[in-house]
Order: structure tokens, then C-alpha cells, then sequence
């Protein structure tokens, strides 16, 4: 039988592992949208670092220590703090901010926005939203790297189309984007869903973007997958993927056949899985090292 003293120690050294796995912070922060003229919240993971920073001991370091900061998009029918309460690791966002030194931002997109400025409903212009409101609320709460050398985005299936929208649309933001099982394409002629969800999200569709008939386009100008040679040309760095049993996998396996044959560096990959958080918590480690990559070669990392 244990002694006692060594009990507690044990103990002890229990609670010490537990706080330092949870120890990056969670803050919720309301946004107001000036165009749609209401509040929507986020949810921000700051690492470890960031508290240690602003210590009594490095105050003046701290004033100094800026970071960079990743925003992260869920998916439709969902909202900004699925990433946290539905990956099967609840501690994963915490330890991903804590071994990569950044902010990690998830801005409401409400359940269908798509993240773009809808033509027919004012109530829904989420990229005004999240390119103006939101990036301006986090730099002017927390110490980040006001450049786009220092601001990635991506998200998963409508939050991988809005990541590539945004940044292919602002290119003076962020020097990366991905996109993790993205719709990519609001034209569903290659989505391989059964006839009744198809046409459940097509009407969703239409609520933000109008008829689909009736349009001078049927869309086309919303789709990422026709943003390939502006992608090209903006010299964005670019990380995608998609489970191979994803309902999503032929508009991802098309804009990589675009990519390809304009010749714009970027990174795909197919992997086992479907349209599922499993998926996702598999994928987003991926997303995160690369954008690691890429902020250490632009000289924008925490110091």
C-alpha cells in the first residue's frame, strides 16, 4: 500500500499534467456585424504563451509578443463553437494553439451563409462580416500579427469553401488558406447526395443566392472551383483535402485538376474517410503544420 506522502504526490503530479493539457484558454467575444446590424459571438483559443507573455516578469516582452492567428470555419447547419464541442478530442484545439504558438479564431457563420455577402437577404453578409468586423475585433482585443504574413484561414466542408472564397476574394489578408471536405461548388450537379437533401440544400441556396434557374450564371460565380486561375494569380499558399468516401469528393478532385493544369503550387490529399468529425480531428493537425510552415517562412511567428 502507498504511504500517504506519496499518495499526494501522485496526486500532485496528476493535477500538474491535467492543467498543463488544458492550458491554452478559451474566451467567447461577442462581434457586432455593422451591415446586418446584429451580434454574433466567437470563440478564441489563446495559447499558454499568451497568459505566460503577460506575466509580472515579461511585461515588456509581452507588449511586444504578437501573434499569429489562425481562423477556423465550421460547417453548415452548424455554428462557431462546433470545433470545440464536437471533435471526439475535446483538448484538441487547446494543445494544437499550445504546440504551434498561435490564436485560433472560430467566427459565427450562422447555419447557412456560405460565408459570402448575399445578393437577396441583407440579415446574411457574413464575408463583410468576417473580413472586416471580425478580423477588426480580434486585432484590436488581442496581440496579433496585424499583416496578412501572419493571418491563415480554413474551415470544414462550407467552412473550406468560405476559407478559399475569402482569402481568394481577399488576398491582402491571408497568406494561406485550406479547406478540409469543402462544398466547393454551390452547383450540385457533381455532390453525391440522394435526390431529397439535394434538393433540401438547393433551397438553401436559393434563400441567399436566389433562383438557380433564373439566374444569369446559375452561380457559377460563386463556385471556388472557378477561382482557380485568380488563385494562381493571387500566389496564395494552399493546403485541401477530402475523405475518398466523402460526398464532396469530385468538386475537391476537380479544382485540383484546375490547379494543376494552371500550374499553381498547392497541397491535396485523399484520405480515408467520409464527411464526419472523426475525419476532420484527423484532418485539421495537417492543416495547422503546414500553416506553421508557412508563417515561419514569412517571419511570423511568436518570439
Amino acid at each position: 500500500m502507498l504511504k500517504p506522502c506519496i499518495k499526494f504526490l501522485f496526486i500532485a503530479l496528476g493535477c500538474l499534467f491535467s492543467l498543463k493539457t488544458f492550458a491554452a484558454r478559451v474566451d467567447t467575444l461577442d462581434i457586432p456585424s455593422a451591415g446586418m446590424k446584429k451580434t454574433l459571438r466567437a470563440a478564441v483559443v489563446l495559447p499558454d504563451s499568451y497568459a505566460a507573455a503577460g506575466s509580472a516578469k515579461s511585461k515588456k516582452a509581452a507588449a511586444q509578443t504578437a501573434y499569429p492567428v489562425l481562423y477556423l470555419l465550421h460547417g453548415g447547419y452548424g455554428h462557431f463553437n462546433d470545433w470545440l464541442a464536437k471533435t471526439p478530442d475535446k483538448t484538441l484545439l487547446h494543445r494544437l494553439a499550445d504546440q504551434y504558438n498561435l490564436i485560433i479564431v472560430m467566427p459565427e457563420g450562422d447555419v447557412f451563409s456560405y460565408y459570402l455577402d448575399s445578393p437577396i437577404l441583407q440579415n446574411s453578409q457574413f464575408e463583410t462580416y468576417l473580413t472586416k468586423d471580425v478580423i477588426d475585433k480580434i486585432d484590436n482585443t488581442y496581440r496579433t500579427i496585424r499583416d496578412k504574413k501572419g493571418r491563415v484561414i480554413t474551415g470544414l466542408s462550407m467552412g473550406g469553401y468560405g476559407a478559399l472564397y475569402l482569402a481568394t476574394r481577399h488576398p491582402d489578408l491571408y497568406c494561406a488558406a485550406g479547406s478540409m471536405s469543402g462544398a466547393l461548388n454551390p452547383d450540385m450537379t457533381t455532390w453525391k447526395l440522394p435526390p431529397d437533401p439535394t434538393k433540401n440544400i438547393k433551397r438553401e441556396f436559393e434563400k441567399i443566392l436566389g433562383s438557380y434557374e433564373q439566374s444569369a450564371d446559375g452561380w457559377a460565380a460563386y463556385s471556388v472551383v472557378g477561382m482557380a486561375d485568380k488563385m494562381k494569380a493571387n500566389g496564395l499558399r494552399l493546403v485541401i483535402d477530402c475523405g475518398v468516401d466523402d460526398f464532396l469528393i469530385e468538386p475537391n478532385r476537380e479544382l485540383h485538376r484546375r490547379l494543376v493544369f494552371n500550374q499553381t503550387p498547392h497541397d491535396y490529399s485523399e484520405r480515408p474517410g467520409g464527411h464526419s468529425w472523426e475525419y476532420w480531428q484527423n484532418s485539421l493537425p495537417n492543416h495547422v503544420l503546414f500553416f506553421s510552415n508557412v508563417l515561419k517562412a514569412n517571419g511570423s511567428t511568436a518570439q
